[in-house]
């Protein structure tokens, strides 16, 4: 199996459905791992590889709604498809506000469960490209002076280098120094980057 291969979780208490659903997901080239309760995925590195998770709602023990509870406090969670025969109206609009990409009810379609999967997958392959960029850009970041970090916060609220040398107490031929530097270890060329950036990394303007 290559290391990133998106695999299919599949966590469901009943033996029959993790089977039936396993081979319906290997005859469409997934790769599948089945886990019988909340607490044996939570006990996996289910969230090191890319891919999403197949999840029923009721379970003895840790239920479907608490483990996505738990799941949203990881940084690489997956995306969550709820497939359930107990679901009602308003538990699919918790888990829907909560986060999960679909609720399926049991019996699902071949045709309806592939395209959730898919989207699934579609997803978490964007959400995986992004976080990567936003540790690539904390990193830069990083590399930034203190006195570089004040700069970049004046140039994001919209201040002129004057304006920014006043309010430094210091000179505006160093401010361009700096924001040269800035530039440089962000690898920009615009204030506009450097815009997205700071709203990226949640850094809020000087007002």
């Amino acid at each position: 199996m290559s290391a990133n291969q998106p695999i299919i979780h599949v966590v469901d208490d009943d033996p029959s459905f993790c089977t039936a659903v396993t081979r319906l997901l290997h005859a469409a080239k997934y790769e599948v791992r089945g886990y019988r309760s909340a607490a044996a995925f939570l006990d996996s590195d289910a969230c090191a590889d890319p891919g999403c998770i197949l999840l029923d709602l009721r379970m003895p023990g840790v239920n479907g709604l608490d483990l996505q509870q738990s799941l949203a406090q990881t940084e690489g969670r997956l995306p969550i498809i709820f497939l359930s025969g107990h679901g009602d109206v308003p538990t699919s609009v918790r888990a829907m506000k909560a986060g999960a990409l679909d609720f399926l009810t049991k019996p699902v379609e071949r045709a309806t469960l592939l395209r959730a999967v898919q989207n699934a997958l579609e997803v978490d392959a964007a959400e995986t490209k992004s976080r990567a960029i936003l540790r690539e850009l904390r990193r830069s970041y990083e590399t930034l002076t203190a006195r570089e970090r004040e700069v970049l916060a004046h140039v994001v609220s919209g201040k002129l280098n004057k304006q920014i040398a006043f309010a430094l107490g210091t000179s505006e031929r160093t401010i361009k120094a700096h924001r040269a530097r800035i530039t440089e270890k962000l690898a920009i060329r615009s204030v506009a980057e450097l815009v997205r950036i700071a709203q990226s990394l949640g850094i809020e303007p000087i007002r």
